[in-house]
């Protein structure tokens, strides 16, 4: 395997940024399942697979969404084509034998409450970082966020399942507009170590 060129480092980390203000046009149906096909394919823990997404895109459901955020927050989802909540199955265990078919893995992630919910969440926060490169890759924005009222969202759009909401991260070609000038960086000595 190779290093991307540089020019694909920078659409998904130099220059990528997080957006504010949205383009109206909205996203095809396809484009979404396109997405979607990308992201499933990063990896979790035995492929466990935990994070569930609905992509909010009709101007009902975004004012729901909208509804549930902080006042931030209600701007950017109203005016973005696509908003996805990134939920994460507690009971993702259930799907092991489908999706790890080499061993019942199942039981692995079982023997607690807590390492269910710490391995739903670990798990599920990564698909949602996937889910930003991967938007990134395929010439999307995005702009993720975590103000909002979480027993408001999983009531609204999870109820009746055992899927609570992680974060949200709208989604399409942002206008460039209300970008912060980018904020500073650790530096590698400052916060890593090789030992």
């Amino acid at each position: 395997m190779s290093a991307l060129p540089a020019d694909a480092l920078d659409q998904l980390f130099v220059t990528a940024r997080t957006q504010y203000d949205w383009q109206p046009e909205p996203l095809p149906e396809a484009q979404l399942r396109g997405l979607y096909d990308l992201v499933k394919l990063g990896p979790t823990s035995a492929n466990c697979s935990p994070a569930r997404f609905i992509f909010v895109t009709s101007e009902a459901e975004r004012a729901k969404l909208s509804a549930c955020a902080s006042e931030g927050n209600r701007a950017k989802i109203l005016a973005a084509p696509c908003t996805v909540i990134i939920g994460m199955d507690l009971e993702f265990h259930r799907h092991m034998r489908r999706l790890f078919p080499h061993t019942d893995a199942s039981n692995w992630f079982t023997a607690t409450p807590e390492l269910t919910r710490e391995t739903a969440f670990r798990n599920g926060t990564l698909q949602g970082g996937y889910l930003i490169l991967a938007a990134r890759a395929l010439g999307l924005d995005a702009g993720p966020m975590s103000g909002f009222d979480k027993a408001a969202v999983d009531a609204a759009f999870w109820s009746g399942t055992r899927v609570e909401t992680n974060f949200i991260c709208s989604i399409g070609h942002g206008t460039g507009e209300k970008v912060f000038p980018r904020s500073p960086r650790f530096d590698f000595d400052e916060i890593c170590r090789i030992v």
